[in-house]
């Protein structure tokens, strides 16, 4: 019988006869009684759910109501339950927020406390994005960042340590699952550790469900209720979760978090950093790839626009054949990718610099919110001429999308405010944009244009940060 064995609150387990999209946060109430972790929304937006996760990269912060049960073989998982010592201690972030009064209708707080424990182990201090996909219903926000705040300090207790300190490639994560070569595997789920052992398998199981973070695949079992076998779970292949510089070039792995990518290309391109700062929340980061995100085909996802105004190759596998595209080739129609059967996402090639790049997100949040309209511009500029245009829009049509008229208006003048009206008059040329629940039509054309114009200023050296506060 297939098994997954991991680390729960510090004693091992084993898991059998569970289905493959079984959530952690489900068999951990129904299951082993530990109801700290909350169900809120159960779609990773509330962070009532969260645990950490540690293996052998570290520890960090993840939803369990989108978590399958076969992500967590061979790791260690802590629940709110296992924050405090052994005899009962308090954490130190669960003392200041008594000290602080940060638990009021008390919902949300386990969730905090495990987010604030696992940001502190890691000695983070940006609470603010640390703590975004927690949400408090009460407002309770200020007495939480000066919980978290307080307890900064404090030295990281002995029995938070203890994660760490298990070697988790020695817990073998069981099961017939982890089938090699292509072979078959009953469920849980297949989980293969190579690239080679997903081609083979895919190529034999064609309509089979990839899951890699499940920030996505997890709604569709958590929302939609659907049965998604057979199932393969990528997140135990290392070696498409390199990030491979090349000088000119940087190879982006599928597997990649956007955790990983934003602490990776923040110093290189400041401003899609920011971009991959807004992306969801720390624990939808900390699991999403950015080969999910492009594979998802969605309209409104935050990294293909970037990707595409980067230039962006595209490396796809199927089976022993591998094929590559400029990426903007690859988004066909509205949720239609140019993927053949059996054919996965393996990479993405950019260019290791881009000295003009900047990435513009609109939406109705700051935090934690899907852009209505998000806008990445990379121009050259040679001798005070626009030599080279790449401009590319996520909500602005039934796929990313560059903006191949406006570009065209651009080169071959100065980059100047007149310059960017003249060309933003165009946008209604590369676009028609569909009013939703996000924006009007009218409204998301008119704020494209403005982000050309905002370039324009960026790229002057005017500040254009929304963050900024000038008289």
């Amino acid at each position: 019988m297939s098994q997954i064995a991991f680390h729960l609150n510090g004693a091992p387990v084993r898991v059998s006869a569970e289905a493959p999209t079984r959530t952690l946060l489900d068999w951990l109430r129904d299951t082993r009684g530990l109801t700290g972790t909350k169900e809120g929304c159960n779609e990773g937006d509330c962070g009532a759910c969260t645990v950490m996760v540690t293996d052998a990269t570290g520890s960090r912060a993840l939803n369990a109501c989108i978590l399958f049960l076969p992500q967590l073989g061979g790791k260690a998982v802590r629940t709110v339950e296992g924050i405090a010592g052994p005899q009962g201690q308090p954490h130190p972030v669960q003392q200041a927020m008594i000290d602080h009064h940060g638990s009021q209708c008390g919902f949300c707080t386990p969730g905090f406390i495990v987010s604030m424990a696992t940001a502190h182990l890691n000695g983070a201090t940006d609470h603010d994005d640390q703590l975004a996909g927690n949400l408090c219903r009460c407002t309770g926000y200020a007495p939480i960042i000066r919980a978290a705040k307080t307890a900064e300090t404090a030295p990281v207790p002995d029995w938070m340590r203890t994660d760490r300190d298990i070697i988790c490639s020695q817990i073998s994560p069981g099961g017939e699952g982890e089938a090699r070569g292509g072979q078959a595997a009953p469920l849980p789920g297949f989980r293969p550790r190579t690239s080679d052992d997903l081609a083979a398998w895919y190529l034999a199981n064609p309509d089979a469900t990839l899951i890699a973070g499940a920030t996505d695949v997890g709604l569709w079992v958590t929302k939609q209720l659907r049965d998604l076998s057979p199932v393969a779970f990528l997140s135990g292949i290392t070696d498409l979760q390199q990030i491979e510089d090349h000088g000119d070039t940087l190879r982006i792995g599928a597997g990649v978090t956007i955790a990983d990518l934003r602490a990776a290309l923040a110093p290189r391109f400041p401003s899609f950093g920011e971009l991959l700062r807004r992306y969801s929340s720390e624990q939808v980061r900390n699991a999403a790839t950015i080969g999910g995100n492009i594979a998802n085909g969605s309209p409104i996802g935050d990294g293909p626009p970037a990707l595409i105004a980067l230039g962006a190759t595209l490396h796809l596998r199927r089976g022993d054949t591998r094929r590559d595209m400029p990426l903007e080739d690859f988004f066909i129609a509205y949720r239609k990718q140019d993927r053949q059967p059996g054919e996965f996402v393996e990479a993405v090639t950019i260019p290791a610099t881009a000295p003009n790049l900047r990435c513009y997100k609109l939406s109705k949040r700051f935090d934690q919110d899907i852009s209505a309209v998000c806008g990445c511009f990379n121009l050259t500029v040679t001798d005070g001429t626009i030599t080279s245009a790449r401009i590319a829009f996520g909500g602005m049509a039934g796929t990313p999308k560059r903006a191949a008229a406006v570009e065209a208006a651009l080169i071959g003048h100065p980059l100047t405010p007149a310059t960017a009206d003249a060309a933003a008059a165009l946008m209604a040329q590369d676009f028609a944009p569909l009013s939703d629940m996000r924006a009007s039509a009218a409204y998301r054309l008119t704020t494209a244009q403005n982000m050309l114009r905002r370039y324009a200023h960026d790229l002057a050296g005017v500040p254009v940060s929304v963050l900024e506060v000038r008289a």
